[in-house]
């Protein structure tokens, strides 16, 4: 289908279907930080509803990708190109009114767009034109900082970022959740369909299997460990210094771990949920409620910054104040959430030094030197799984030829059923459950070596050849 054809497609919907409004707040521009819902809902996104499947599809589907990561482009950019977590469910509901089938893959690191279609004629457009009404980013900035792969480059890409090969830190294991949750809120808004499910389930295996297989995985490190293991290069003693963590998530919780297996010498916890804070207390030395932010900020050494908040919740004016109460004493802040918790300026603040999540670079190295070893076991697996789910999806190239027979022979069969139907109504119902069962199992081993040869030579790239002989002996064209 080419752009015409499905805009004139996207108009035809759109005129059938009633529409429903619905508010995505979007990064200010020129700013990293998205608008609060007061702000957003002056600024509707407006959607139409259409039926969404994420079973199997007649048509052989393509597979595509248009992603940013910290390779690509700077964390101002992509923090304003992200889908944070309170704002994935409804960008994935639109996506699925742009593109005939999309999962979205957005962490710390990377923002990427998967999609599935018959022909990606025009899908590149459609998904850049997403993305740009979605996040408010020019479609110049978007040219220029991303990447588009299709089909088995594509596979490939997700199957080394499932593996923990295409990751910051190597190896690391919250790739496998991330992942995990595009796949699941795909399905949840029905926009996932059968082979991008598919894709992002083989993802899943191949980063199992890796960390099963290979020692990839083993005493992997983590954004928030880097975090920490940076904090203590910041500070001559960080077994002297009083920690601030903001953020009792899984980030979080792994930050806090580390942070008290480091013996700091005292570790507060501020999170949006009171319990979650108490309960990450726990192993610390006390939580202060999220409102006492600024109140806990005097007392403290390092800040570490880690939540999902929807906009900024430390600002170059609180940190001007704390530094003015305290002079003489240094504040390092270290914000690896993205969007950024942190106001950029705050780093110009006499003695404050501000890190964010890409500065992690030499923690990073010196993990990649620990597990380089892997790479080739774990590239040989990608490799394998690369092929095996391409076989399947060329399987897959014939559905549409096996449904129509498997459906021309079920009308056969209900025909002569029906034709029969004053016998049957004599009979007892487990006869008549018995004449059921074998008229199916006349119709399944009929078909049987028909189907067969069709998925294998689809597996084998020659599946037009064998799918005009089928629908020719059958009359599936009639």
């Amino acid at each position: 289908m080419e752009q015409g054809e499905m805009d004139a497609a996207e108009a035809g919907r759109a005129a059938n279907c009633p529409s429903i409004t619905f508010t995505v707040p979007r990064p200010v521009t020129g700013s990293g930080c998205p608008v609060t819902d007061h702000q957003a809902s002056s600024a509707p996104v407006r959607r139409t509803t259409r039926k969404r499947r994420n079973g199997a599809s007649a048509q052989p589907m393509r597979i595509a990708m248009l992603g940013t990561s910290n390779k690509t482009s700077e964390l101002a950019l992509r923090e304003r190109l992200a889908f944070p977590p309170y704002d994935l469910a409804p960008a994935v509901a639109c996506l699925g009114d742009a593109v005939p089938h999309g999962i979205i893959l957005s962490t710390c690191q990377r923002v990427e767009i998967y999609v599935a279609a018959p022909t990606l004629a025009g899908v590149k457009t459609a998904v850049r034109r997403f993305w740009k009404e979605q996040r408010g980013v020019s479609l110049k900035d978007i040219d220029a900082h991303t990447c588009w792969l299709e089909d088995e480059a594509a596979v490939e890409h997700l199957f080394l970022l499932a593996s923990g090969l295409d990751s910051m830190i190597v190896g690391e294991p919250q790739i496998m959740g991330q992942v995990r949750n595009a796949l699941n809120v795909g399905l949840e808004q029905q926009t996932a369909g059968h082979t991008l499910a598919g894709l992002f389930r083989a993802a899943l295996t191949v980063g199992k299997r890796a960390r099963h297989e290979t020692a990839i995985g083993r005493n992997a490190a983590s954004i928030s460990s880097a975090a920490v293991e940076l904090a203590g290069q910041t500070v001559d003693d960080l077994g002297s210094a009083r920690v601030l963590l903001i953020g009792a998530g899984k980030m979080g919780e792994l930050a806090a771990k580390n942070l008290v297996s480091k013996g700091v010498a005292g570790l507060a916890v501020v999170g949006r949920s009171p319990e979650r804070a108490q309960r990450l207390a726990l192993e610390c030395d006390g939580a202060v409620a999220m409102t006492q932010l600024e109140d806990a900020l005097p007392d403290s050494d390092i800040v570490i910054s880690c939540t999902n908040a929807p906009h900024q919740i430390i600002s170059k004016e609180q940190v001007e104040r704390v530094m003015a109460s305290r002079p003489e004493r240094p504040l390092v802040l270290i914000d690896i959430a993205v969007p950024r918790d942190i106001d950029p300026a705050a780093g110009d603040v006499p003695g404050v030094r501000l890190c964010n999540v890409d500065d992690l670079d030499a923690t990073v190295a010196a993990n990649l030197n620990e597990r380089i070893g892997e790479t080739d076991r774990v590239k040989a697996i990608v490799e394998e799984e690369v092929m095996e789910f391409q076989q399947w999806l060329a399987v897959r190239r014939a559905v549409g030829t096996i449904a129509a027979l498997r459906n021309y022979a079920e009308e056969i069969r209900q025909a002569e059923l029906a034709r029969t139907s004053a016998v049957l109504d004599r009979m007892s119902d487990e006869d008549r459950r018995r004449i059921e069962a074998l008229t199916l199992a006349f119709e399944k081993k009929l078909l049987h070596k028909t189907i067969s040869m069709l998925r294998a030579e689809a597996a084998n790239g020659n599946h037009r050849h064998a799918e005009s002989a089928v629908r020719q002996l059958f009359a599936l064209d009639a």
